[in-house]
């Protein structure tokens, strides 16, 4: 499945945008908590989808010379991606995780290599989860926008981010407390 497709899909469907406002969609702090895409990988997805008569094209003029293409959902592209999102997938595989494939084999670890580590895990997820609160609360306020709207998506994803960094925080907290003398 081409999930970049989708991805892509959404995005225009909000608004016309160009390649380079796309990219910098996925670099943005709210896709770039779940879902990211490359550079590379956006183009050549953007002439595909083009081709399948998903999107259009338009080349707007910038300035005196410089041209962009900006591209629009067609009625096909929605009905594509409507279809996408009525579906119920099973779920997939568990995203690859470095830590704890670090943590599995941590039998070979001394105790203070692996309070390191945990310590560390901390710090970052502690500050990825500083940073999730205060998106929240920027772009939030800590309220819960109205159902069917843009804004709504962007506080579940956000919501789910935050409680996965509390969570993990939580997990490496548990596996330090577990360390230390009774």
């Amino acid at each position: 499945m081409r999930t970049l497709k989708y991805a892509i899909l959404g995005l225009v469907n909000r608004q016309p945008m160009t390649g380079y406002d796309l990219t910098n969609e996925f670099n943005s702090n709210h896709l770039a908590n779940f879902w990211y895409a490359k550079h590379s990988q956006v183009y050549p997805e953007l002439s595909r989808l083009a081709k399948e008569g998903l999107l259009t094209c338009e080349i707007v003029i910038q300035g005196e010379k410089l041209e962009k293409k900006l591209y629009t959902i067609t009625e096909k592209g929605r009905q594509e991606l409507k279809k996408w999102l009525d579906e119920d997938e099973p779920l997939g595989p568990t995203p690859k995780d470095i830590f704890r494939l670090r943590m599995y084999f941590s039998d070979f670890m001394t105790e203070e290599e692996l309070r390191m580590h945990l310590q560390s895990q901390i710090k970052k997820h502690g500050d990825k989860h500083l940073g999730l609160v205060r998106t929240m609360t920027q772009n939030h306020n800590n309220i819960v926008p109205p159902i069917g709207t843009k804004e709504y998506g962007d506080y579940l994803v956000l919501e789910g981010a935050i409680l996965r960094e509390a969570s993990y925080i939580q997990w490496l907290k548990n596996a330090l407390a577990r360390m230390e003398p009774s």
